[in-house]
């Protein structure tokens, strides 16, 4: 059983590794990937969502609990409300300029 989970933690660890790492060259080399601005950024931000799908599955276990559905409950309105807050403060900040005095 140990063996099992310390191999299980070790693929997740080396997994995300591996995605840092190719998020680092697509910034720092470019040229590399043939990538323009807006497709690195969007890479980026694809790498994140797959390293973060990483950590929830090898690192937080949501699934291997007796009550899944609680677990998965909990991180779904969790989501949620970081979503929330990062769009009212990418919101906030887009019209921080209009409400600027001259």
């Amino acid at each position: 059983m140990f063996q099992n989970m310390l191999s299980f933690r070790t693929a997740g660890f080396i997994l995300s590794l591996i995605l840092t790492l190719v998020a680092y060259f697509v910034i720092i080399h470019p040229e590399f990937f043939y990538l323009d601005a807006k497709m690195a950024v969007f890479t980026i931000l694809m790498l994140a969502l797959l390293g973060s799908v990483v950590q929830y599955v090898f690192f937080l276990h949501i699934w291997d609990d007796h009550e899944p559905v609680w677990n998965l409950s909990f991180f779904i309105s969790t989501v949620m409300l970081v979503l929330v807050i990062v769009f009212f403060s990418m919101w906030i900040m887009a019209q921080l300029d209009y409400n600027m005095m001259p």
